[in-house]
């Protein structure tokens, strides 16, 4: 009650302006004038047109977009920590170099709160435009993915000899160290093929981290996996290792195949799919997400009645693809 009266006496002291409103004067034929100076009058008309071509587009597909996600994506706390966890990915980045990151933020933004709202706000736009695209695939493109991308995990024991140099060593010491380490996996292989226990000099040679146990590396899948060394262990038998050493980012491999499993179903992996096909597809081009996020548009039947405007969005658009 105290609040009321203390914000009715207020409104009394200012009543000769409209309680802190300026009077909007009008032209002859209605108009509301927003501004003057100097005798030059801004109608309300004036600044909506010049506003509708600089900036008028965006704003009104911010306004729908808003609108679109609202309806098709829920998950809050997904969004929010989602953006936390980008906050704290950012900060430590930065801070690394020295940089302030709160400081260098609150240059672009009013608050952390808004920089993380911003993070969510994105999020929320790309899970939408990602499930657009789940929602369009084919079932071609899903059993392609299928044969050739899906795999069973493997078990294998492996030998790795890494290339020893120093960091600023040079081209010729680095390729000096590099085929000595490849000679050194020859001779483990002539080794092998004399008779010698693949686990017992996997525990004596190796330079990975199995090595304690003999080099097993257990129930690996393609997409967590050094691309050579996938491929060399898929092609081998179970009980074989390879004849020649295998090259990968982290040096020189004899691998031995314990066992393959078979993979999975394609019911069983349509998720993992859809995800990675969705993935893909995004990740086509800078534009992928606004394209799709375009399409979402159609799909909620978008008119856009004012004529500049639409035709500046169909320009965008048009861009983009």
């Amino acid at each position: 009650m105290k609040k009321k009266l203390v914000v009715l006496g207020l409104c009394g002291l200012l009543m000769v302006t409209g309680c802190g409103q300026k009077q909007i004067p009008k032209l002859e034929d209605g108009k509301e004038v927003v501004a003057e100076v100097e005798g030059k009058q801004i109608t309300a008309d004036d600044l909506y047109s010049a506003l509708k071509e600089e900036s008028g587009t965006n704003v009104l597909i911010n306004l729908i977009d808003e609108f679109i996600i609202s309806k098709e994506f829920t998950d809050e706390d997904a969004a929010n920590s989602y953006a936390d966890r980008q906050y704290k990915y950012l900060k430590a980045q930065y801070e690394a170099k020295g940089t302030d990151f709160d400081k260098y933020v609150l240059q672009y933004y009013d608050s952390i709160k808004d920089f993380k709202n911003m993070i969510a706000k994105d999020y929320k736009a790309t899970k939408v435009a990602e499930n657009y695209v789940k929602s369009i695939l084919t079932e071609d493109e899903i059993k392609k993915y299928y044969e050739d991308e899906i795999f069973g995990t493997m078990t294998v024991r492996h030998i790795l000899i890494i290339p020893s140099y120093e960091k600023d060593a040079s081209e010729d010491d680095i390729k000096k160290a590099k085929e000595e380490a490849l000679e050194k996996a020859k001779n483990l292989i002539n080794e092998l093929n004399n008779g010698a226990d693949f686990e017992t000099l996997a525990k004596e040679n190796s330079q990975d981290g199995t090595a304690s146990n003999g080099g097993l590396f257990e129930n690996f899948s393609k997409e967590n996996t050094d691309s050579a060394f996938w491929a060399a262990s898929y092609k081998l038998e179970d009980g074989k290792y390879t004849t020649e050493p295998v090259e990968s980012q982290y040096g020189y491999h004899i691998i031995y195949k314990v066992s393959g499993n078979e993979k999975p179903s394609l019911e069983d992996s349509r998720d993992k799919i859809t995800a990675a096909l969705a993935n893909q597809k995004l990740n086509e081009s800078s534009n992928s997400v606004q394209i799709y996020l375009a399409k979402v548009r159609e799909k909620y039947n978008l008119n856009i009645y004012e004529t500049t405007i639409n035709d500046l969005y169909n320009k965008t658009i048009n861009k983009l693809k």
